[in-house]
């Protein structure tokens, strides 16, 4: 069943040149992982520091695996030094 990761990140208007290319590269290694399906990069009108990312993956064992590598940590840990904030993660199931 496939899953949907929503990953919340609350970047500075002054940070965002120095994050927008880890989280392409986050994008771009993510592809290539097994399960991926596709992602989406949001802004929120409302709270211009918020920003989504909607994350589709084959299951939660492919998303955890992608997840758990020490590259994706290595890049997260070096957009959540720069922020100033944790990343935050959701996991959700089709409904029903």
């Amino acid at each position: 069943m496939a899953i949907k990761i929503l990953i919340t990140r609350s970047i500075d208007k002054d940070m965002v040149q120095a994050v927008n290319p880890l989280i392409i590269k986050l994008h771009a290694l993510a592809m290539a992982q097994p399960g991926y399906i596709s992602g989406e990069t949001l802004k929120c009108i409302d709270r211009p520091r918020e920003y989504m990312v909607i994350s589709t993956w084959r299951s939660i064992e492919d998303w955890d695996r992608w997840r758990n590598s020490q590259e994706r940590i290595t890049l997260q840990s070096t957009i959540d030094s720069i922020t100033g904030e944790e990343t935050k993660y959701t996991v959700y199931v089709p409904f029903g």
